[in-house]
């Protein structure tokens, strides 16, 4: 039988959005060329650092800090792009944040030294801002009760992203290949850094196509006015504390995108390390990825939240991202590994119920600065993971390398996932013990 949570905030989306398919179609494009443009560079990523470093341990190092830095500007900058979306609207704010991205692409792909890729990195982590703008995007145009399952889809469009970019990536981003321009004497070499070029056109185009296409959700008479308190990282989390069934999902989703950031900073690495693969190799990899969870998100999730629950669809998720990040650490061939690619992707059950219900406990008005509150909560995440998982991976695979544990970042992956799950189980009980509380009264 189904287990849902009675929302507390249950306003309904503003008058005569929720009909406007168009605008979620937008928004769904929008989202799914950002993923892209980051997806093509994933594959690439390696060859790139360790054409700098000299070798794979020493570019575990680089790979932390080119993550932490990213993230330190997303963690001061999500809040206030989601306060700012709230006051002017999201529409510009998605627009602004493409053309800024775009240029920075392009600016990485001519970056000469590994400074510069660093410089590359902080504009970027300043102007890449367009997903939290989403998910209050899709707020501001579906009823309450209709959210998890969008929110699936966005799942389902990140998936579709990494299967076409890193493809791409993977193909441009090895020098072995080639494509002639027909008609012409043109021959399109690949290489590490044409990646980066590819996603700076994507970011573009996506620009462009926005700025003809893309028409605002949030009406004026819902707009709240920008205020410095909460456009500021403390400030945006205190929205969290603000409501009593918040903090507790919050922590859920630090943890999560905790471990995420293991996958995130080690996967290339580790897979061009153990198993030799090129960039393309990668890229299929991750083409794999994205396949399974363009099927979780897009196909499953609606089906299994309405089938066991929020509460218990997050339960699910959580234990799925567990095993599967063990399967990758203990992996001994990329066989193996990759066996363990369609239960890891099942972890992707747990996040659009926790998002859902987070979106039920803040008013209309309040929705952009939930989306920044949350991603300030990924960006610590993000600040303190690359630096951690870097690290570990260059500890375990240079001093520590005898112990035979190269996969050992996606252990404490594991073990994050782990704590989530007891976080949530906690947070259920608690709401549980109010809602009673509530019926006595």
């Amino acid at each position: 039988m189904s287990e849902e949570l009675p929302p507390t905030t249950d306003l309904p989306a503003p008058s005569g959005v929720e009909v406007k398919k168009s605008a979620f179609a937008f928004i769904l494009i929008t989202v799914l060329l950002d993923v892209m443009s980051l997806g093509i560079v994933i594959p690439v990523w390696p060859k790139l650092i360790t054409g700098f470093t000299g070798s794979f341990a020493n570019a575990g190092w680089w790979v932390g800090i080119s993550g932490t830095t990213w993230a330190v500007m997303q963690f001061f900058c999500q809040p206030i792009i989601g306060a700012l979306s709230d006051k002017i609207g999201r529409r510009p704010v998605i627009l602004a944040s493409n053309l800024g991205t775009g240029i920075d692409w392009i600016f990485m792909a001519f970056s000469p030294t590994l400074v510069l890729l660093l410089v590359g990195r902080v504009i970027s982590g300043a102007t890449s801002a367009t997903i939290g703008t989403a998910f209050a995007y899709i707020a501001d145009v579906t009823a309450p009760e209709k959210r998890a399952q969008r929110f699936g889809l966005i799942g389902a469009i990140f998936g579709l992203g990494f299967f076409f970019g890193p493809f791409l990536g993977g193909f441009f981003g090895d020098a072995r290949h080639s494509l002639a321009i027909p008609g012409t004497d043109w021959v399109f070499q690949g290489g590490p850094r044409v990646p980066f070029m590819i996603a700076g056109a994507f970011s573009l185009i996506n620009f462009v196509y926005g700025y003809f296409v893309l028409p605002e959700s949030l009406p004026k008479d819902r707009r709240d006015r920008f205020r410095w308190s909460r456009a500021n990282p403390v400030g945006a989390l205190a929205l969290l504390r603000s409501h009593a069934d918040l903090l507790p999902l919050a922590f859920v989703n630090f943890l999560a995108q905790l471990a995420h950031m293991g996958l995130q900073t080690v996967f290339t690495l580790h897979a061009a390390a153990k198993f030799r693969w090129e960039p393309e190799q990668i890229g299929y990899a991750m083409m794999a990825m994205g396949v399974c969870a363009m099927i979780v998100q897009g196909g499953l999730v609606g089906p299994v939240v309405k089938l066991v629950g929020e509460r218990r669809a997050i339960f699910l998720g959580l234990t799925f991202g567990a095993i599967g990040f063990s399967i990758y650490a203990l992996a001994p061939n990329w066989q193996i590994f990759m066996a363990g690619v369609p239960l890891m992707s099942m972890w992707g059950f747990a996040g659009p119920p926790v998002q859902s219900i987070m979106t039920r406990r803040v008013g209309v008005n309040e929705q952009g600065k939930l989306q920044g509150a949350n991603q300030g909560v990924t960006s610590i995440a993000a600040i303190f993971g690359p630096g951690l998982y870097g690290t570990l991976y260059a500890l375990f695979n240079g001093k520590l390398a005898y112990l035979g544990l190269a996969g050992f970042p996606f252990l404490v992956s594991a073990g994050f996932l782990l704590l989530a799950f007891l976080m949530a189980f906690v947070a259920a009980k608690d709401a549980r013990a109010r809602e009673a509380v509530a019926a006595a009264e």
